[in-house]
């Protein structure tokens, strides 16, 4: 009996080593010095972004712009070895629009040039325009009242409903996150509002009551026969322009004024001398142009797999390549995207052979709702409304997303996914002297991974350092190339080939949560 189980405790060893060594999230030291180097050394993150953003310009969603650029990248991609690559559609977007022309200046009591972006999807000028300016509050319908028949013919400035503040701001625009910030994202916020503050919705802030009102506001700016419409949008200062869309983007749409977005500083100087009872004139042409309807895409490409049982298999990666119409979209996102081809290109320069396929895959129709990805995961993994999943849905390990402005990666959100923590806090192990590391159970909202997420497919965000990115660049005529650094993308590259590399190597997917499916009513 001893000589039996003598001679099977080395069998016995070796299926506990087998087993300890599947479950093993150790990262190859080698592999993930290679990556280092090659991403330290001969990074071309900030040359794909000048690519993406001086070259190709603005890329708003269903614009020759946007188009442009899937043509760049598809051909990018394939230049750096990339099989697959592809222009995929994804569903109906509605009409395109790009801005041809933009001129506004106040013409008395002086001339002065001023700083303003027209609203996306809202018509020209029609030619120049020369026109008083009058100031309006218009914050609900019963406002409206009190300017019927008073604005045929004028240039209405709309004044904003919170004081209009520009005075100086001592807090700095740019900023990376401290010590005690990421201490504070790793508790759990389960805890109470004592440990981490929640934000709660204001229920007068509604958007679909928003929405209803502000047509409402239009329509009646149409029917008093005004000329144009300007704005401070979402505030902004010293020059800087926060810019959305002034019209739904619909075929059907119902026409509107032209409207511009003005630096808060011209507005208020407006405001000033229309309250001391000067004439304000201002002089402005704006041309804008509409396309069709069409059918919108994504960018995808792949290094393929390798072992022949888990080839099938993918990981996945990627960003968002639209953006708006002020700037050329550097932080949002065109880092993002930069930062995830560079993470295949180091792959590929290092002729990595992956066990299971890598997917890089670039969306469109973000800004207007993640509709590039939830149009690829729906038509690719199914819907969670009817719980019909496709083949495909049981072969993606894991989604990686970066789309939080130009900083360096400093950690990742879980998206209540505790089971990886073991495994990211492995994987981050070689990349702590370049400030990377929290890890938090938290949910982060608004961009791609959570198309993925709401399924049930691992979907991740990594944590960035905000440098000026809710100050300066976010949906801004400030969000250029010049507002990016190296360093910060250069480190965020390699942690993201790093994390793709590793769960391709996994001998098991990453674990999967519940899905979370709301009972109707």
């Amino acid at each position: 009996m001893k000589k039996i189980l003598a001679a099977c405790l080395p069998l016995f060893a070796f299926c506990i080593a087998a087993v300890a060594q599947g479950h093993n999230d150790e990262p190859d030291p080698l592999m993930m010095s290679r990556i280092r180097h090659e991403g330290f050394n001969n990074s071309q993150v900030m040359e794909t972004l000048f690519q993406l953003t001086d070259v190709n310009g603005p890329r708003l969603t269903g614009s020759p712009g946007m188009k442009h650029a899937e043509q760049w990248a598809k051909q990018q991609l394939s230049d750096w070895g990339l099989v697959n690559a592809a222009i995929e559609p994804w569903g109906s977007f509605g009409r395109g629009w790009e801005v041809e022309k933009c001129y506004v200046a106040m013409t008395a009591p002086y001339y002065q040039q001023l700083i303003a972006i027209p609203k996306a999807w809202t018509p020209g000028t029609n030619g120049l325009v020369k026109a008083n300016v009058t100031a309006v509050k218009i914050d609900d319908e019963e406002d409206m009242a009190q300017y019927m028949g008073k604005l045929s013919g004028k240039i209405v400035l709309l004044q904003p409903a919170a004081d209009n503040n520009t005075k100086v701001n001592f807090k700095p625009d740019g900023k990376r996150l401290s010590d005690e910030e990421l201490e504070q994202m790793d508790l759990d916020p389960h805890l109470g509002d004592d440990v981490i503050s929640q934000q709660k919705s204001d229920p007068k802030r509604n958007r679909a009551s928003v929405i209803a009102f502000y047509n409402k506001r239009d329509s009646f700016l149409l029917s008093e026969h005004a000329l144009a419409v300007i704005t401070t949008g979402r505030g902004g200062s010293m020059g800087t322009v926060f810019t959305t869309n002034g019209a739904p983007r619909s075929m059907d749409a119902k026409p509107v004024l032209p409207e511009l977005e003005m630096a808060r500083e011209h507005v208020a100087r407006m405001i000033r001398l229309l309250d001391a009872g000067k004439t304000v004139s201002v002089e402005m042409e704006t041309k804008t142009q509409y396309f069709s309807d069409s059918i919108e895409n994504n960018v995808v490409a792949e290094i393929p797999g390798t072992d022949k049982n888990l080839k099938s298999e993918l990981v996945m990666l990627g960003g968002h390549m639209d953006s708006w119409h002020a700037a050329t979209g550097a932080t949002d996102n065109g880092t993002g995207v930069a930062v995830a081809m560079e993470a295949v290109r180091i792959l590929k320069a290092l002729d990595v052979k992956p066990r299971r396929t890598i997917r890089i895959v670039l969306w469109s129709g973000e800004e207007q709702g993640l509709l590039g990805s939830h149009g690829y995961v729906k038509n690719h993994f199914g819907e969670k409304d009817s719980m019909n999943f496709k083949p495909e849905y049981e072969k993606v390990s894991a989604y990686y997303n970066l789309d939080n402005g130009a900083g360096k990666i400093r950690g990742i959100y879980l998206q209540d996914n505790d089971m990886v923590r073991p495994t990211f806090e492995s994987w981050f192990a070689p990349f702590k002297d370049l400030g990377a590391g929290t890890i938090t159970i938290r949910n982060t909202g608004g961009t791609d991974h959570l198309s993925f997420d709401a399924i049930g497919i691992p979907g991740f965000q990594f944590i960035q350092d905000p440098l000026e990115y809710g100050t300066r660049t976010h949906h801004t005529n400030m969000d250029s190339y010049d507002r990016a650094n190296s360093s910060d993308l250069e480190q965020a590259s390699i942690i993201m080939a790093a994390f793709v590399y590793n769960t391709a190597m996994r001998d098991e997917k990453l674990p999967r949560k519940p899905i979370s499916v709301k009972k109707k009513s």
